[in-house]
């Protein structure tokens, strides 16, 4: 198995930090990127001591062996409850895969610490614990070893920083540049509406919604209905995952689903195991559509059938709702690692059976707690005010995709300062500005040439253009696709806005590599002379 271009430069970044004197450093990946991948890669390529991959989860630590044995050809051992590592001195493996919880009990003391070179900590984001802390001291008695921390989410509920554990973050990449990458799928935001869902009553308990009372919230008959019917009536035979606030209320959610057919199972943390696994083998073997589960599938479950995730709990962690949502955002098996650059692998996905993932959140009274949704995972690092108001917009559309929302608020928030400050120039130089920011022949201004009508324009496409001043009731579905791709390459290029473009085109300027700034300074001349060149 070849990595990726950037599951390659990830490995190397780290190489890099120990090469500049670090003992331990953090890759940052979204969940789907390949972090197991990352770390066989860095395991293969060890020259010199063993490898220790450290994991939480029994499931993760059988991926992580199964993928550092495709990568490097041999089976590591696995130190695990009844399953020991070095059994066989002759034909010990260079690599270990263990259990945080099974080394901590004091087997890690089997292992001498000089031993190796290399230890790696999976879903690093829990290595703040006394569990971790106790076991990576250990390790570190050996002055030499390295530590690589591999997570998806590095902020923490509970505030405990990570740099207590990791010296640097060697390299990060996010869900938004894997999804314009074209390594996962876009996100649709779905809202609902249930009026009788108060968030406001719970308490907040280590930065997150308390536990007890989010349960008695969501294991409410009326509240558990408002989930289950709109899930039924938007899942269309997909493969459907939900994320429950208790097991009560995943038992009562299965019962109603299953009234419907042989939808639905659950699991949960006291599932007994095999009865877990062969659960969730036969889910993704498409036995049956829709499982629910109670906290136990948001790390190390890998399915990408999975289209559809229900957020049948709410959260205030950014860390959990994007653990939630990655179990949705990998697409099928061989639709993008086939493909090119960046644009074939979107444009490969458009056209698969899986294009993108829907996530159904429901809304109600939120209080004072701030939820989390899609558009926290996607918006990086855009300002409060851009989230707040593509929130609305897909709150108000009843669906939309993600990466479309944050487009139109942040255009929303560019019309509404640019707005302002226009109406404060006038009035400092009181100046009345008659022009208004319309696009009389947007295929001109966007060097788009009409292709004939063949279908209307889309209901989401119209909204869009009309955001950049541009009518496009009763325009070609064609021509308002090509007319947003070259406005969006234009946001990308930091170009002039086409409202910004059609004014000065109108007062004889050239606009075609005109910034926005520089087209600002020329408006500002305009109106200051009176709307004159």
């Amino acid at each position: 198995m070849k990595p990726r271009p950037y599951q390659e430069e990830a490995a190397n970044a780290a190489v890099r930090e120990y090469l500049a004197g670090k003992q331990s450093t953090l890759l940052v990946m979204p969940t789907g990127t390949g972090k197991t991948v990352v770390f066989a890669d860095l395991a293969a390529k060890a020259r010199r001591g063993r490898v220790m991959v450290i994991a939480g989860r029994e499931e993760l630590l059988d991926q992580a062996a199964d993928k550092i044995e495709t990568m490097t050809g041999h089976r590591p051992d696995i130190e695990q409850a009844d399953r020991r590592a070095d059994r066989d001195w002759m034909r010990r493996s260079s690599v270990v895969v263990a259990s945080v919880q099974t080394l901590a009990t004091g087997r890690m003391q089997r292992f001498k610490p000089e031993q190796f070179s290399l230890v790696v900590v999976d879903e690093a984001h829990h290595a703040t614990a006394p569990t971790w802390i106790k076991v990576l001291d250990w390790f570190k008695q050996n002055k030499s070893v390295k530590i690589l921390g591999v997570t998806a989410t590095p902020d923490r509920g509970d505030k405990k920083g990570l740099g207590k554990v990791f010296e640097s973050v060697a390299w990060s990449y996010d869900f938004h540049q894997a999804v314009g990458d074209g390594w996962l799928v876009p996100i649709v935001a779905r809202s609902v509406m249930v009026e009788e869902l108060d968030y406001s009553s719970c308490r907040t308990t280590a930065g997150d919604l308390n536990g007890r009372d989010l349960a008695e919230l969501m294991e409410r008959e009326y509240n558990l209905q408002s989930v289950v019917a709109p899930t039924l009536e938007l899942y269309q035979d997909r493969k459907t995952l939900v994320f429950a606030a208790s097991v009560a209320a995943a038992e009562r959610m299965c019962e109603i689903f299953n009234r419907h057919g042989n939808l639905a199972r659950f699991v949960c943390g006291k599932t007994p195991k095999d009865e877990r696994r062969t659960t969730i083998r036969e889910y993704q073997e498409n036995k049956f559509p829709i499982l629910v589960n109670v906290g136990c599938l948001t790390e190390g479950f890998d399915d990408p059938g999975v289209r559809l995730v229900v957020m049948a709990r709410a959260t205030k962690s950014r860390a959990l709702y994007a653990q939630m949502v990655g179990r949705g955002t990998r697409p099928l098996p061989g639709i993008v690692d086939a493909a090119g650059g960046s644009a074939e692998r979107r444009e490969a996905i458009q056209v698969s059976d899986k294009p993108n993932v829907e996530v159904l959140d429901f809304v109600g009274n939120a209080g004072r707690h701030e939820l989390i949704t899609p558009i926290d995972i996607l918006g990086g690092d855009l300002s409060d005010s851009v989230k707040a108001r593509a929130k609305k917009i897909v709150q108000d559309s009843g669906g939309m995709d993600t990466a479309e929302a944050i487009e139109l608020a942040k255009q929303e928030e560019i019309d509404e300062q640019e707005e302002k400050r226009k109406l404060a120039l006038a009035k400092r130089q009181k100046v009345v500005a008659k022009a208004k920011f319309t696009v009389a022949d947007p295929h001109g201004t966007l060097g788009v040439q009409p292709s004939g009508y063949q279908e209307p324009a889309s209901d989401k496409q119209v909204v869009f253009l009309a955001k950049q001043g541009i009518d496009a009731r009763g325009m070609d579905k064609s021509d308002a696709s090509r007319m947003i791709g070259k406005i969006r390459s234009r946001m990308e290029r930091g170009l002039c806005t086409v409202k910004q473009a059609a004014l000065l085109e109108k007062h004889g300027y050239q606009t075609e590599s005109m910034t926005k700034k520089e087209a600002s300074q020329a408006i500002d001349s305009l109106a200051a002379n009176g709307w004159k060149r």
